[in-house]
């Protein structure tokens, strides 16, 4: 049960880390040091503040290429994110990466655990 707490604050805080990726788009689109811009920005670095502590206490309990292999589902957050707020528009191509992204943490979890078992 502690292992799926704690793959559970991992993608909660890979979501968090996403969400910088929307501020800085949304930054890069407003006027230099503008009020807006300030804002954007400094939402960014709360969000990397909050991801850093979290982050440091959830590899603690995970092992590490477990952790790494599960932060890059934030590509699958960002498609997401390219559709809601930028009105992207999802490929075959990245749709077919996707599932590449979720087989390799599949492989590598589930690699993981049987190492560990011998």
């Amino acid at each position: 049960m502690d292992k799926i707490k704690s793959y559970a604050m991992l993608h909660i805080i890979v979501f968090v880390y996403s969400m910088s990726s929307i501020l800085t788009k949304k930054a890069a689109l407003e006027e230099f040091l503008s009020f807006r811009f300030i804002i954007f920005y400094g939402l960014v670095l709360v969000c990397m503040g909050v991801y850093a502590l979290v982050w440091q206490q959830v590899i603690k309990k995970l092992p590490l290429n477990a952790a790494f292999a599960n932060k890059s589902v934030t590509i699958i957050w960002g498609m997401l994110w390219g559709v809601i707020f930028f009105k992207e528009k999802i490929t075959v191509k990245m749709i077919i990466g996707a599932l590449m992204v979720i087989a390799g943490v599949i492989i590598v979890i589930t690699g993981g655990e049987k190492e560990a078992e011998k």
